[in-house]
């Protein structure tokens, strides 16, 4: 049982891993389509960066200028 365990939290922590490391996003980002910009037109309504990604595709960075 404790096995069991063990494996299911390394098999969701891999999981997290492997769904996070090719993205930029932060809880800041906030994307929305925006169709009055066209088909594929996404807005941040956090910080108001746009973006026209492929179709089909969805924002995967972060636009936010960084502080420095």
């Amino acid at each position: 049982m404790p096995l069991l365990l063990l494996a299911l939290l390394i098999g969701t922590l891999l999981y997290m891993w492997l769904s996070r490391r090719n993205s930029t996003l932060t809880r800041a980002c906030r994307w929305r389509l925006d169709r009055t910009g066209g088909p594929n037109h996404y807005v941040c309504a956090a910080c108001g960066a746009h973006m026209d990604p492929p179709a089909g595709k969805e924002p995967r960075d972060c636009l936010r200028p960084r502080k420095n």
